[in-house]
This record gives structure tokens, C-alpha cells and sequence, in this order.
């Protein structure tokens, strides 16, 4: 069973076959389950699913106009060269997911528990995550999560790494073991509610320069 691993946090990768794994043309499945599938280069200008379980599957070149994703669960599924942008995304369980490649400008997640998932080379610009919950470990590594919010996440144990968080803010919430180490911090928001988080040294810096421009400090 292969992992990803950044520093001390390992994520658990879905475990697929492509052997085994049948195309379908549609995520719906038959009494809202779907289990090893392949589904690719889907252009929709609307998704909606409700109520459905993913489990051992690809989903690879999809583009969406307008998705809404509510009380899903998934396992062990892999998101490829994705376009979601425009997505909300609420009420679900993420297990073993990976994102890769993919984009979803604007987005919104809400109330999503994410448990081994992994986020890698994504845009995720402008996104909203509202009450995100990391039950197991998760990545977000060498992602764009430019002018993104956290609130009322519980983001303990998440590991950032080589990630682009300009003005992405942090609002209220639980960071605790948060791992930031290898990333540039100066352009944070909501710094004061980095509680017990991890950073190198040298990062100290960028943190001063974060809660600088929060408070509006002028230096002479």
C-alpha cells in the first residue's frame, strides 16, 4: 500500500488496479453506490450528486460549469487534471482521496471531513473552507491557495509544503500541530488564530511581516 509523505505527516494513497476498474458515463451509480470505476473527459455544464458512495475509482479530465456535491462519501479515488472550479462541496467524507492536478477556483467546501487526502500541484485560488475537519492526515503540497479562507476548520496535523498562501487567511478554528515548514508566511491573514502551529526558525520573520500588515504596523 503505497503513502505520500511530507515531513511526519503520511497519507495512505487509494489502492487501484486499472485491471479492475470499469468506464462508466455517469457518477451516479445504481442505488447510489459506484465502485471500481474509470470515469474521463467529461465536459458538464452541470454536476450534481447527492446521496452517492465512490468507492476504488479515477476520475480524470472532468470539467464542470456549476457543481454541487452534498452528502457524498468516498474511498479510496483519485482526482486527475480536474476543473471544478465553481464547486460547492457539503456534508461529505473524504477517505484516501487524491487531488492532482486539478482546479477549483472559487470553490466551497462545507462541513467536509477529510481522512488520508492528499491535495498536490492544485489551484485552489479564492476557495472557502467553512468547518473543514481533518480527522487523518492530509496534504496540501506545491498547491495555489492564493486569497483562500479557513473558517472554523479543524486543520490539526495538516501539513502545507512549497505552497503559494498569499493572502490566504485563517479564521477561527483548531491548528494545532499545523505543519507550515517550507512555505512563505509573510503574506498570511489571520495569523492570531495560528495557535500551536509548526514553522522553521527562519519563518519567525515571515510571520512578523503576516501580523504587521494585520494590525496595520507602520515601520519608521
Amino acid at each position: 500500500m503505497s503513502t505520500r509523505t511530507i515531513r511526519q505527516t503520511n497519507v495512505t494513497l487509494p489502492d487501484l488496479d486499472d485491471a479492475d476498474l470499469d468506464e462508466v458515463d455517469s457518477l451516479e451509480g445504481e442505488d447510489g453506490r459506484l465502485r471500481d470505476f474509470r470515469y474521463a473527459n467529461a465536459s458538464l455544464r452541470e454536476l450534481s450528486l447527492s446521496e452517492i458512495q465512490l468507492t476504488d475509482g479515477r476520475v480524470s479530465g472532468l470539467t464542470t460549469q456549476r457543481a454541487r456535491l452534498d452528502d457524498l462519501s468516498l474511498h479510496s479515488v483519485e482526482f486527475t487534471e480536474c476543473d471544478l472550479s465553481g464547486l460547492r462541496w457539503v456534508d461529505s467524507k473524504l477517505s484516501r482521496v487524491t487531488f492532482t492536478d486539478c482546479k477549483a477556483l472559487g470553490a466551497i467546501w462545507e462541513n467536509v471531513t477529510f481522512d488520508d487526502v492528499v491535495f498536490e500541484r492544485c489551484k485552489l485560488d479564492y476557495m472557502a473552507f467553512t468547518r473543514l475537519r481533518a480527522m487523518g492526515s492530509v496534504i496540501f503540497t506545491a498547491c495555489s491557495l492564493r486569497e483562500s479562507r479557513f473558517s472554523g476548520s479543524d486543520l490539526g496535523g495538516v501539513a502545507f509544503d512549497q505552497c503559494d498562501l498569499r493572502l490566504t487567511e485563517f479564521d477561527g478554528g483548531i491548528y494545532q500541530a499545523c505543519d507550515l515548514r517550507g512555505n512563505d508566511l509573510s503574506g498570511l491573514r489571520g495569523v492570531s488564530a495560528l495557535r500551536k502551529i509548526i514553522i522553521d526558525r527562519p519563518q519567525l520573520q515571515d510571520l512578523a511581516e503576516a501580523f504587521a500588515a494585520e494590525l496595520e504596523i507602520t515601520v519608521g
